[in-house]
């Protein structure tokens, strides 16, 4: 398939890039997979060296600034990752004729919905993170490439990088106390998963803007219990409602209380139905237990 000739996949040091250049490659494609280290996303003379010398018909851009907490201090930061940048991508796909695949979240929404939020529902990200994922949406529609994609996504995790699962594995095998917020829903999102999803997408030739998650919805309180459990990790968790949790920590990010995410469009353009949240934790922990960290 042209788009596949030669991808380009911009944070790929991350989660989620691992996991597309792995898929990529169990379906005959090798990658170019550039980290921060090797591309920063944020220098346009840097992004405009790497279109001439890779030439890509795929762009895949993982790059983002996702420590949602430090966004609320680097405001200007996280708009050129997250915003700025992902508008440069769109202008130099454009201008080559490359498709560009963006990965967006449910933090563009506030929450305020009690069902699964559509990919045309009213967007109102209540966090500088939110914000400028929203911001970099907003640039690419407006000077889009002939085809493009954002995939907004929630509560991601994978082998590789920190994430939540992660973190409580570890802090609870180090004997640590963990206090868990019990009230934002939302459903956990395994890399792998993700990415399949994600070149399913591309081979339907689908364009626009999807929502794509694991099936089934949970909180936080109950993600990291079923994550201890799956990984026969004993340990105590006290739950904190969203309010107690930020008088505690009053610099923290506000979070969306509901961001589940409608998949109907999703499976019916794939043709097939997303896996159970909790099934992939499953998966997860094999691979974790097969590969590590």
């Amino acid at each position: 398939m042209k788009i596949y000739d030669s991808v380009l996949i911009t944070g790929g040091g991350g989660m989620l890039g691992h996991a597309l250049a792995d898929v990529l490659a169990e379906r005959g494609c090798k990658p170019v997979a550039l980290g921060r280290g090797q591309l920063d996303v944020t220098d346009h003379l840097a992004l405009s060296r790497t279109f001439s010398e890779y030439k890509p018909t795929l762009v895949l851009n993982c790059a983002a600034h996702t420590k949602v907490d430090l966004c609320e201090q680097e405001e200007k930061q996280a708009n050129a990752i997250n915003g700025a940048a992902a508008g440069d991508l769109a202008v130099l796909c454009r201008a080559s004729g490359a498709v560009l695949l963006h990965v967006s979240t449910d933090f563009v929404f506030d929450g305020s919905s009690r069902r699964p939020y559509l990919a045309t529902d009213r967007v109102n990200p209540l966090s500088v993170y939110g914000k400028s994922k929203l911001l970099g949406e907003q640039l690419i529609q407006k000077s889009p490439p002939d085809r493009w994609l954002i995939v907004r996504t929630a509560w991601v995790y994978g082998r590789h990088g920190a994430n939540f699962p992660r973190t409580m594995v570890q802090a609870a095998r180090a004997g640590k106390p963990l206090t868990v917020v019990n009230d934002q829903i939302g459903a956990p999102t395994y890399t792998v998963d993700l990415a399949g999803a994600i070149l399913d997408l591309l081979d339907s030739g689908a364009s626009g803007i999807w929502h794509v998650t694991n099936s089934g919805q949970t909180n936080w309180y109950d993600f990291a219990a079923a994550t201890l459990e799956e990984f026969g990790v004993r340990a105590e968790i006290s739950p904190i409602s969203s309010v107690e949790w930020a008088q505690k920590r009053p610099t923290s990010a506000v979070r969306p209380g509901y961001s589940v995410l409608d998949l109907a469009a999703l499976e019916r353009q794939i043709g097939r139905r997303m896996r159970r949240w909790r099934e992939a934790v499953t998966d997860f922990r094999a691979a974790v237990e097969r590969d590590g960290f």
